[in-house]
């Protein structure tokens, strides 16, 4: 697309909440200005719902290909930023339709998949989406306050969301005191009593979500012992010759973890705290204490798998086991919610149906991101996926499916609508003071950052002398 006659002339991001990077969120403004259009005397304005990776991804692609960071990306001259919009609810999808000639909607998935199993409404189970949330210092998520005084937590999923739980459970403080996870939850882990994490998956080894980085800081991480079970590894050497090198390497590390002593006999024998990987299990029903109030274990469901390689399905097999626990983190994934009635949504699969991006039956209306594919891949996978989405639209203003011939208000409208109704959203720059003022506070510490944990600190600092 570097080659490309068009000229976007401005890229308006507007966002439903003001967060720092990889929370920022929720909405783009689009193309205006004067332009260089072959098709078109007139410019097109596009407007992006969402600002995590997948929306600056599609603005990156859409303006200009070599710009390689969201902040060059939000800062660009064809490009702004508004926060602390919430599309749906201060602004509809009809109206932004209205206003630009199209609409990309890339606002993740924020919901959470439900286990759909008794007891998991118990005090002391809490989904992964929340606990993150939590010590990464989401507004919605700051009370949370989960009880960690027991002694071992089951993390259902084997993804690095769930790889990234357990090791914050289990690390040594001092080295959280060198991170940004809040204050509030740093003296929370402080006083933790965890000291076993299960990190439990429904089928076996060859299939685990992970990547190798995440299954490294896990080996390494200090004063922690791994705790396999051999048995789950059966048959596993012999399948390593079939795997791609990726897996292959991540599944060597496994082996290497499960039934060798990784590092000297003394470490482990000195090791206080210890996780562990264990396959072919599905949850079953969280068991509460005596008093029914909160969780005491978790039933497991013992899998065995039909097929082989990735595309392998697990089947209970009617045998269960019960692991005693205070603590179960679910982590079986996110998932996409309707944003507006007028924008189709497949509620079984959770994403809007689309077609390499483009919307079905809602002409101008393209996606991306998760809510284009279902919450799947690395960050490589969203880039690409945004791109990709970018390159529809591109395609089809060139082809003339998507009309950019009349005259569109963009953000002039928009804003002018939102001032109405009372909503002042937060610009990049307003952006930027948050995050000045929460990396100062993090230097008091040794912290990179100590982030504003309300969205109304946030609103005071982003609007302090405008």
């Amino acid at each position: 697309m570097s080659g490309h006659k068009m000229m976007f002339s401005g890229l308006k991001l507007w966002t439903k909440g003001i967060s720092r990077p990889a929370w920022i969120s929720r909405f783009y403004d689009g193309m205006n200005g004067s332009g260089n259009a072959s098709f078109s005397t007139c410019s097109p304005k596009v407007c992006i719902v969402g600002s995590g990776p997948a929306a600056f991804y599609t603005a990156q692609s859409l303006i200009k290909n070599v710009i390689n960071t969201f902040t060059q990306t939000a800062k660009h001259s064809r490009c702004s930023f508004y926060g602390n919009v919430n599309v749906g609810k201060d602004v509809s999808v009809k109206e932004l339709q209205q206003a630009y000639h199209a609409v990309v909607l890339s606002y993740g998935a924020e919901g959470n998949r439900s286990m759909g199993v008794p007891g998991e409404d118990l005090a002391g189970v809490y989904s992964a989406k929340d606990f993150v949330g939590w010590y990464n210092g989401l507004p919605s998520c700051r009370e949370l306050s989960p009880d960690l005084s027991c002694e071992t937590a089951v993390i259902l999923g084997q993804g690095n969301v769930a790889l990234d739980v357990a090791r914050v459970l289990l690390s040594p403080i001092d080295i959280l005191k060198k991170t940004d996870i809040t204050q509030p939850a740093l003296e929370a882990l402080a006083e933790s009593q965890v000291r076993r994490v299960l990190v439990v998956g429904r089928r076996g080894p060859i299939q685990v979500a992970c990547t190798i980085k995440e299954l490294r800081e896990m080996v390494n991480l200090p004063n922690t012992r791994p705790d396999m079970v051999a048995a789950d590894f059966e048959g596993v050497t012999e399948a390593l010759k079939d795997l791609q090198r990726p897996r292959k390497r991540l599944t060597e590390l496994m082996l290497k973890t499960a039934l060798e002593i990784p590092g000297e006999k003394e470490k482990q024998n000195k090791a206080s705290r210890f996780w562990g990987l264990r396959f072919f299990r599905s949850p079953i029903e969280i068991l509460a204490d005596p008093d029914h109030n909160r969780t005491a274990g978790i039933r497991l469901g013992v899998n065995r798998l039909e097929g082989s390689g990735e595309g392998a399905r697990a089947v209970l097999t009617g045998e269960v086991e019960d692991v005693t626990c205070g603590l179960v983190i679910s982590s079986i994934g996110y998932k996409s919610i309707p944003i507006d009635p007028s924008v189709p949504f497949d509620s079984r699969k959770a994403i809007v149906p689309n077609n390499m991006g483009r919307i079905e039956q809602a002409a101008g209306l393209y996606c991306s991101g998760w809510l284009k594919t279902g919450p799947t891949g690395v960050i490589a996978t969203t880039m690409n996926n945004s791109f990709d989405t970018a390159r529809s639209m591109v395609e089809d203003m060139d082809l003339g499916t998507l009309d950019v011939s009349a005259a569109k208000t963009g953000s002039q409208s928009i804003c002018a609508l939102l001032e109405k109704r009372g909503v002042k959203p937060v610009t990049f720059s307003d952006w930027e003071k948050i995050d000045t003022v929460e990396m100062r506070r993090g230097e008091a510490t040794g912290k990179p950052r100590e982030k504003l944990l309300t969205v109304e600190e946030m609103l005071q600092v982003a609007q302090k002398n405008n």
